[in-house]
C-alpha cells in the first residue's frame, strides 16, 4: 500500500500537486512586511478561509514535527517562535524558542546568500518589540511569515532545498520497507495523516509509531521498529492527505475514511457515485458496463487502488487494502447498484439508489438515508452515522468496488433493527436485498429480482411477510385513524416464528373483513381476494424461519405494503378522473 502512495506521490510531485521535501500546509495569520534594508513595515492580515476564525490563509510552508522540546520551523512559525512574542505569563521556554528560530535563519542566510532571507535575519537580530506597532489582536500561538519587498521567503527554491537537508536524517542505514533501498530510516515518520475522524482529526495522527515499550520489537524505538527512509515517509503520506482533499478521491463514512486513486490518471472515480449517487450517474454506468459487455470492447486494465483507515488513539489502522482494476471496479459497482434496487414505499417504480452514508439532497430538499446508516437505531429522529461499526462500512465497500458478497452479520443486524423497529424502510429493504443476491451467483436475471412484489414467489417466508402486510391493510381499513397496529404487537414474532401467531392474526381479520362486507363491500372483495391470493399457494406456517428467511420475509412484507399504496394510489386516481367526465356533462 505504501510503494503505490509513494508512486502516486511521485505523479502528483511530477504535476506539481505535491509540496516540497518537508513543507506542508500551514495557515498562517499574519504576514510582516519588510523592505529592502530590513526596516519593519507592518503587519497584514491574511485572509480567513473555509469559515475558519483567525486561522488565515494556507500558505505552503516549512514543516517540522514538533515533541514537548523546543522545535523551530524556518521563516514560518508561532509568534512567540518568530518574534519572541508572549503573553504576560512569559516563560525562559519562549526565549529558547525565539532563539532556535533566529538561529535557523541565519544559517539559512549563510548557506543559500538569499538577500531576502539576509534581510529577515538582520531584522530579527536587533529586533525591539517594544518599538513595534503589534496588532492588538495578535496572539503567541498565531503563525506568522516574513515578506521582504513583495518576496516570501519560505517559496524560493533555494530555501526549500536548504530545508530539505537540514531535515534530513542521518545515522546508521537500514533498508526501507517501501522503496528497498539502504538509507538512513526516519526516526518519526515526518508528515501526520490529517482528515480520520477522531480527536485528532485536525492536527493529524501517525500510521507507525512506538511510544511504549510493549510497541517496541528488537530494540529499536519510535518509527524504527518498521524502517521507512524519510522520503517515502513523506510521500505516502502527503499523497494521502491530497486524496484527502478531493472530494472524489475519499469517502467518510462513521470512523472508517476510504481513499481511491489509480496508478495512472483517468477520468473515473468511484467517490461521487458512492457518497451521493443521482439517478443519471448511475443508469449511465450501469449501460456503460452493459454495452461494454455485450460488445466485449476492451477493458481498462489501469490498476486501481483503495484503503480504508481509522484511528486509534493517536494513531493509524489500516481497515482494508484493495488492488484491482478500473474495469473491474466499474462493473462491481454497476452490479451493486442494480443489486439495491427496490420499488419505493409508495410503489414507485422509478429505482432508488442509496449512498453508504446519509446526506441533505439540496434538489429535493430532504436527507437520504445511507445503507450503513439503516443498521442504527434512530436517536432524535435522526441516525448518528458516527457510532457505526467500522466493518459495516469496509464490507459495504467491498461489495461495491470488489464484488465481494455480503457477510449474514449484516443481515443479522438489519433484521434486528426491523424488528426493533417495527418497520422496513426502503433502505433497509435495499440492504437486505444486497446480501441476499450477493451471496448468490451472478445470473443476468438478477437485475430484476426483488426488487417489487413478485406473485410468483412460493417460498414460505416471503409468503408469510406478504400476509402480515395483508392483514396490517385489512386492519386499517376497517379501523381507519388507527394508531397501533398488528405490526407493532406481532411483527417480532411473525417474522421468526410465524406459526406461533398467524393462526391468531386470522381469526382477528376475519372480524375485520365481516365489518367491511357491511360497511364497504368493494374494498372487502378486494381485501378478500388478496387474502386468498396469498393463502391458497401457502400450505402451512413455517414453525421457525433462518436467518436468510427472516429477510425473506421482510421484502414480502414491503413489497406487499408497496403494492398495496400503489393500488390505493392508481383507485383513487381512477375514481378522480370518472367523476370528471359526469361532472362536465351535469353542467
Amino acid at each position: 500500500m505504501l510503494d503505490k502512495l509513494r508512486q502516486l506521490a511521485e505523479r502528483l510531485e511530477a504535476n506539481g500537486d505535491l509540496a516540497p521535501p518537508h513543507y506542508d500546509w500551514l495557515r498562517i495569520a499574519w504576514l510582516i512586511d519588510l523592505d529592502g534594508e530590513g526596516r519593519f513595515v507592518g503587519f497584514v492580515r491574511t485572509p480567513d478561509e473555509e469559515g475558519r476564525k483567525a486561522r488565515g490563509k494556507r500558505f505552503l510552508a516549512p514543516h517540522v514535527q514538533r515533541t514537548s522540546g523546543v522545535e523551530a520551523n524556518l521563516l514560518a512559525d508561532r509568534a512567540d517562535y518568530a518574534l519572541g512574542f508572549v503573553a504576560p505569563d512569559a516563560s525562559e521556554r519562549t526565549e529558547r524558542a525565539h532563539g532556535a528560530f533566529l538561529a535557523l535563519v541565519k544559517e539559512c542566510a549563510r548557506v543559500t546568500n538569499e538577500p531576502t532571507v539576509a534581510t529577515v535575519a538582520r531584522f530579527l537580530e536587533t529586533l525591539d518589540l517594544a518599538a513595534l506597532d503589534l496588532p492588538q489582536d495578535l496572539k503567541p500561538r498565531d503563525n506568522v511569515t516574513f515578506r521582504v519587498d513583495g518576496v516570501l521567503s519560505i517559496e524560493l527554491p533555494s530555501v526549500q532545498s536548504f530545508w530539505a537537508r537540514v531535515c534530513e536524517p542521518r545515522g546508521e542505514e537500514a533498508q526501507c520497507l517501501v522503496c528497498g533501498q539502504r538509507r538512513p530510516p526516519a526516526q518519526r515518520h515526518p508528515v501526520k495523516i490529517k482528515g480520520i475522524p477522531g480527536p485528532q482529526r485536525g492536527t493529524g495522527m501517525a500510521l507507525v509509531s512506538a511510544n511504549e515499550e510493549a510497541f517496541e520489537s528488537y530494540g529499536q524505538k519510535a518509527s524504527l521498529i518498521s524502517p521507512v527512509c524519510d522520503e517515502c515517509a513523506q510521500r505516502y503520506a502527503k499523497a494521502l492527505n491530497a486524496l484527502r482533499d478531493k472530494d472524489d478521491s475519499h469517502i467518510v463514512v462513521g470512523p472508517l475514511v476510504y481513499y481511491f486513486w489509480t496508478r495512472e490518471e483517468v477520468a473515473f472515480s468511484p467517490g461521487r457515485l458512492l457518497s451521493s449517487p443521482e439517478p443519471d450517474e448511475v443508469r449511465a454506468l450501469v449501460d456503460s458496463v452493459r454495452t461494454g459487455r455485450a460488445r466485449d470492447t476492451t477493458a481498462d486494465v489501469t490498476p486501481f487502488y483503495a484503503a480504508a483507515l481509522s484511528a486509534s488513539g493517536g494513531r493509524v489502522v489500516v481497515r482494508d487494502w484493495l488492488e484491482t482494476t478500473v474495469e473491474q471496479v466499474k462493473q462491481s459497482l454497476a452490479r451493486w447498484f442494480r443489486l439495491q434496487s427496490v420499488t419505493g414505499p409508495w410503489g414507485e417504480t422509478e429505482a432508488r439508489h442509496f449512498p453508504l452514508r446519509g446526506y441533505w439532497r439540496d434538489q429535493t430538499n430532504s436527507w437520504v438515508e445511507g445503507l450503513a446508516d439503516a443498521v442504527l437505531p434512530k436517536v432524535g429522529g435522526r441516525r448518528n452515522i458516527d457510532q457505526v461499526n467500522p466493518n459495516v462500512p469496509k464490507v459495504l465497500l467491498g461489495t461495491a468496488l470488489h464484488g465481494d458478497p455480503l457477510p449474514m452479520c449484516l443481515l443479522s443486524d438489519a433484521v434486528a433493527r426491523c424488528r426493533a423497529e417495527r418497520e422496513v424502510t426502503q433502505p433497509r429493504a435495499a440492504l437486505i436485498k444486497v446480501v441476499l443476491l450477493s451471496n448468490q451467483p451472478y445470473t443476468e436475471q438478477e437485475d430484476n429480482n426483488m426488487e417489487q412484489l413478485d406473485p410468483e414467489n412460493r417460498t414460505p417466508a416471503y409468503l408469510c411477510g406478504r400476509l402480515l402486510g395483508v392483514l396490517e391493510g385489512i386492519q386499517r381499513a376497517a379501523l381507519p385513524g388507527i394508531q397501533a397496529t398488528i405490526l407493532d404487537r406481532f411483527y417480532g414474532t411473525a417474522s421468526s416464528a410465524p406459526a406461533s401467531v398467524f393462526g391468531t392474526l386470522l381469526r382477528g381479520a376475519q372480524a375485520h373483513l365481516g365489518k367491511l362486507r357491511k360497511t364497504n363491500e368493494p374494498a372487502f372483495l378486494a381485501l378478500q381476494r388478496r387474502l386468498e391470493e396469498v393463502l391458497v399457494p401457502l400450505p402451512c406456517f413455517p414453525a421457525a424461519l433462518s436467518l436468510p428467511e427472516q429477510g425473506l420475509f421482510a421484502l414480502g412484507y414491503y413489497h406487499q405494503r408497496a403494492a398495496d399504496r400503489a393500488a390505493a394510489i392508481a383507485h383513487k386516481q381512477a375514481s378522480a378522473a370518472k367523476e370528471q367526465p359526469e361532472s362536465a356533462e351535469s353542467q
